[in-house]
């Protein structure tokens, strides 16, 4: 994990091997900050969305039980989501580097969705 000081609060930036981790061990809350028809295409299952169109960190749950970790498609949006939330007052806040793509690529379960039914359906990136 990285950590970085940003408006007087830390950022921490977590691999997806140290995210798959702490949700495997129910540790974190994973929150995905990006657009609905994105989440709906592929997720990592167990996500909350929360589109960073629509984002408001006084809505966030609080830290007391579990680490609340954002994710977005390559960790660009989750980052200023990240910022977003250190602006307003949180003191820690994580994120994935690397986001859905990172995952993909360490090859990580997540939701998919069917091209021959248009369901979900779990994959793993192959390759």
């Amino acid at each position: 994990m990285k950590t970085e000081n940003i408006e007087g609060g830390t950022l921490e930036t977590w691999t997806p091997q140290e995210v798959q981790a702490g949700f495997e061990r129910n540790e974190v809350v994973l929150i995905d900050v990006r657009t609905p028809q994105e989440f709906t295409f592929e997720r990592i299952a167990g996500a909350l969305l929360a589109p960073m169109q629509a984002f408001h960190p006084e809505h966030l749950p609080s830290e007391a039980d579990k680490r609340l970790v954002l994710h977005c498609g390559s960790g660009a949006r989750s980052h200023k989501v990240a910022e977003q939330c250190l602006k307003h007052g949180f003191t820690r806040i994580a994120h994935m580097g690397g986001g859905l793509a990172g995952w993909k690529d360490a090859g990580l379960r997540y939701t998919g969705t069917d091209m021959s039914t248009g369901g979900p359906k779990e994959m793993v990136k192959d390759g």
